[in-house]
């Protein structure tokens, strides 16, 4: 049983009462699944941002001689060591393209509804370990802002806004999304990009993004993105711009040559990515996809 405050009670005015349900039921397998398999390995993998001195004490047999307070040493007449705690809070910003691409899904979700669930885990991760979460909604320019902050009914707000966001428009504008982020985070934070990447004008951006900040990308993607079945005439529109194209699906030479291009564009993606030493996932909306935010978090491990 989930039960609601205050302040969840009024952030929930205005819900239809099936949203509201969608969003509890959400928070509950989320939060299963970060308790379970998430929270340990985000946790040894996003380290803060460093050592923070706590105090000075006595020293002890063992300590490192490196860490000998000398000022406090001569004063007291004995020597004493400086201590340190892992400054543990970071910020976790969710870059969301809700661009028209991501309103495609054949396999019983969106990719947009992909997302969301992405950014509950992601958001519950963070939260548990004390750290902040913010949420950027693009598509050819940025429609939401949310800076990062702490606290479960900030993460109900941020999954709200995912799941019943009503994109203005529907093209892709990745610099954009890049640059107000770069204004908007001033320290160093872990940027998670959530898109399907069907877009121009990437390489630059996301450089620059992963030089100032620690970038995860997640490429989301429909089984049919890859394959045509066929089906015979199909009329097809482009969800971004609108232009409208006929093809014959039973024709395989067309099948062939479609998935060829689709898989060579895709493994261009990955080339970029590998290249600018950014860690990537494909999340697939027909597959499990813990496993693979998992092996990332895992690869990571190992890396720092």
């Amino acid at each position: 049983m989930v039960t609601t405050g205050p302040s969840e009670h009024r952030a929930a005015r205005g819900l239809p009462r099936d949203l509201l349900a969608k969003i509890r039921r959400l928070e509950i397998v989320t939060r299963r699944m970060v308790n379970e398999v998430v929270a340990g390995r985000y946790h040894s993998v996003f380290k803060g941002r460093g050592m923070e001195f706590a105090e000075v004490r006595e020293y002890t047999i063992g300590d490192d001689v490196r860490t000998i307070d000398w000022n406090v040493t001569a004063r007291t007449g004995a020597p004493h060591v400086k201590t340190f705690v892992e400054e543990r809070e970071l910020s976790v910003m969710l870059l969301v393209d809700l661009s028209g691409s991501t309103d495609f899904g054949t396999a019983g979700r969106l990719k947009s509804e992909i997302a969301a669930e992405l950014c509950a885990l992601l958001a519950f991760s963070a939260i548990k370990n004390n750290d902040r979460v913010g949420l950027l909604i693009f598509t050819d320019h940025v429609e939401k802002i949310i800076p990062p902050r702490k606290g479960r009914n900030h993460v109900l707000r941020v999954i709200r806004e995912v799941l019943t966001f009503q994109p203005q428009s529907r093209g892709t504008n990745f610099p954009e999304a890049v640059n107000r982020t770069l204004r908007l985070l001033k320290r160093k934070s872990v940027v998670f990009v959530i898109s399907d990447f069907w877009a121009g004008q990437l390489r630059r951006p996301l450089a620059l993004l992963n030089k100032k900040h620690d970038l995860i990308a997640l490429v989301v993607r429909d089984p049919r993105e890859f394959s045509l079945p066929p089906v015979g005439i199909l009329t097809l529109e482009d969800p971004e711009t609108r232009e409208v194209l006929t093809v014959d699906t039973f024709d395989p030479y067309f099948r062939r040559r479609y998935e060829e291009l689709v898989r060579q564009r895709h493994q261009e993606l990955e080339t970029m990515f590998r290249r600018m030493q950014v860690d990537f996932a494909l999340i697939e909306t027909d597959k499990p996809y813990v496993e693979r935010i998992v092996r990332i978090f895992e690869k990571r491990a190992m890396r720092y």
